[in-house]
């Protein structure tokens, strides 16, 4: 089985796949919180608590981190505790079969890559936008080629949050949930409608933007991929999303592994 490994700056989120390609099934998942100080030894003890009794069966592992100092401790981590391997880590100068078509690809973050590798796997020959609901809101467009083409990256909601709480007197964190309307009737309601509706206003805004600016998007069959730990609370909220897809990175990832495996012509 194959561990895959998605490190973002506020949660760890992590898959099992069992077989391969077309019959790759993800037999089991767990969302933790992102320690960024974890050791090797201390990841791997999580991962064994989590994993149990298929952690023996687990023979590669694939990962990404937008953490560096997580990165490093994986590295050491995958060939200490699983065995030879393979394994790998993705980063830039791994081989992935997405061209990225931006000023500097060493900038992009791993996760959007394999975010967009998985989009378009999920709706060849068809443009897709990527929403990437975390700790920052991303929003990439991947053309009907597979190619990644940039995308706007805004605070994410829970940032949002924090910063309205920690800047302000007066105002405190509130449960992310719709509120009865948007005209709130108690500050509470104020500012869920405030971040909720708020949030899902900019996203529709600029996907609509990439569909009105860049070329081929204008498709009626364009395909806008909700993703993140966040995803489920705005997905209802966001007029222009599409398709809900809960596990992309992960599954980005066993794509990026199962392609390593190919040899080189």
């Amino acid at each position: 089985m194959l561990l895959t490994v998605d490190v973002g700056n506020t949660n760890i989120h992590l898959g099992v796949f069992a077989g391969s390609g077309d019959h790759a099934a993800l037999v089991r998942d767990w969302r933790i919180h992102t320690q960024p100080h974890l050791t090797a030894d201390e990841f791997a003890l999580t991962l064994r608590g989590l994993l149990s009794d298929d952690i023996e069966r687990v023979t590669a592992v694939a990962a990404l981190s937008t953490v560096p100092s997580l990165l490093r401790e994986m590295r050491v981590m995958a060939p200490r505790y699983f065995g030879a391997g393979p394994h790998v880590l993705l980063e830039p100068g791994v081989r992935t079969g997405i061209p990225l078509l931006v000023d500097n690809p060493k900038e992009v973050g791993t996760d959007r890559v394999a975010n967009a590798l998985a989009a378009h796997a999920m709706f060849p020959d068809r443009p897709v936008v990527v929403v990437a609901f975390g700790t920052a809101t991303v929003v990439d467009a991947v053309s009907a080629a597979g190619e990644f083409l940039g995308g706007a990256i805004a605070p994410g909601v829970n940032l949002a949050v924090e910063a309205l709480s920690d800047h302000t007197v007066t105002v405190r964190k509130v449960e992310l949930a719709p509120p009865r309307s948007v005209i709130g009737k108690n500050t509470v309601e104020a500012l869920q409608s405030g971040i909720l509706f708020g949030f899902a206003g900019q996203v529709d805004g600029l996907v609509q933007r990439i569909r009105d600016e860049v070329p081929g998007f204008d498709a009626p069959d364009v395909a806008v991929v909700a993703t993140g730990f966040l995803a489920p609370l705005m997905f209802g909220e966001c007029a222009t999303l599409t398709d809900h897809a809960p596990h992309l990175a992960l599954d980005g990832l066993r794509r990026v592994y199962e392609r390593s495996r190919k040899p080189r012509r």
